[in-house]
C-alpha cells in the first residue's frame, strides 16, 4: 500500500497535558516531519482525565504564544473545537494528532482520556484524527525515543489505509529501547480497568480524603490486545469507533417494547 502524499496538508495537534507538555514537543516535530503547515492549539494547564469534557458555563480565555500557536484555558475538546471552527475556519486540517500522552491509553483508558477526547472531538467534526500516547517506566521519565523515531511511519501508513466515518485511531508507544521494538500491530481493546487501588488518608484537621491509585489489572490480557502488544514491546494500533449503539441490544429491546 503507498504512503499517503502529505504536500500540502494542514495538521493541528493537541493533547491533554498542556502546551509546554514535552510529549506535546515531539508530537510537533512528528507532524513537521510531514508537513510545514502545522497549528498548535492545547490546554493552558494539564487536563489529563478530563475526558470529552466542554466548557460551556464560563468564557474561555486564548493566548496567542506565536504563528499558528494557541494556549486555551479550557479542556482538550475545547481546544480542537476552537482551533477547527475558528481559527483555522478558512481550511480545516487534514489531520488532528493528539498527544503524545505521558502515560498509555489502553483498553478503558479511552473512557477518561482528554488525549482521546481531542481525536473523538476531530472525528465527531469530520477530520481525521490519530491519538499517541507513550507507556511510561515505573518511577522514571518517559522515554520518546521510539515516538520520535517511527511516528512519522505510523502516521504516514495509517493515513493510507482507508477509514470509515466515526473512526478515531489509538496509537500507544512501548518503554523499550529502538531496537527491542517487536512491531506494529493492529489489535483490538484490552481490559485493564483502573480504579482498585484507593488509597485513604487523613489530613491535619482529621477529615478523609482519598488517591485513586494508578493500579491497573494488566496480567492474563489476551495477546490480540493493545494492553498485551504494549506490555511486551511492541506498537499497538487500534481503530475506535464512536458510534456507542449495540445493534443485537437494540433489536432484542425492539422485541420487548412491541
Amino acid at each position: 500500500m503507498a504512503e499517503f502524499d502529505f504536500t500540502g496538508t494542514r495538521i493541528l495537534i493537541s493533547n491533554d497535558d498542556g502546551i509546554h507538555a514535552p510529549g506535546l514537543a515531539v508530537l510537533e516535530a512528528i507532524a513537521r516531519e510531514l508537513t510545514d503547515d502545522v497549528w498548535v492549539v492545547a490546554p493552558e494547564t494539564e487536563q489529563s482525565g478530563a475526558s470529552h469534557s466542554l466548557t460551556m458555563h464560563r468564557p474561555l480565555r486564548v493566548r496567542e504564544l506565536g504563528e499558528k500557536r494557541y494556549a486555551v484555558d479550557g479542556t482538550p475538546t475545547d481546544c480542537v473545537l476552537l482551533a477547527i471552527n475558528h481559527f483555522m475556519a478558512d481550511k480545516k486540517p487534514a489531520l488532528v494528532l493528539s498527544g503524545i500522552n505521558h502515560g498509555s491509553n489502553l483498553g478503558e483508558d479511552v473512557t477518561y482520556s482528554g488525549t482521546i477526547a481531542c481525536a473523538m472531538e476531530a472525528t465527531l467534526l469530520g477530520v481525521r484524527a490519530i491519538a499517541m500516547s507513550q507507556r511510561m517506566p515505573h518511577g522514571g521519565p518517559p522515554n520518546w525515543a521510539v515516538a520520535q523515531a517511527m511516528g512519522a511511519q505510523v502516521v504516514r501508513k495509517v493515513m493510507a489505509a482507508d477509514w470509515p466515518k466515526l473512526v478515531l485511531m489509538n496509537v500507544n508507544y512501548p518503554d523499550v529501547a529502538i531496537g527491542d521494538v517487536t512491531g506494529v500491530y493492529v489489535v483490538r481493546h484490552g481490559n485493564r480497568k483502573i480504579g482498585d487501588e484507593l488509597d485513604e488518608r487523613v489530613d491535619p484537621r482529621g477529615r478523609r480524603y482519598f488517591w485513586i491509585g494508578a493500579a491497573r489489572g494488566d496480567d492474563d490480557v489476551p495477546a490480540d490486545t493493545d494492553v498485551h502488544v504494549v506490555n511486551h514491546g511492541g506498537i499497538a494500533v487500534t481503530p475506535i469507533f464512536l458510534d456507542l449503539t449495540h445493534y443485537g441490544c437494540l433489536e432484542n429491546l425492539k422485541g420487548v417494547f412491541a
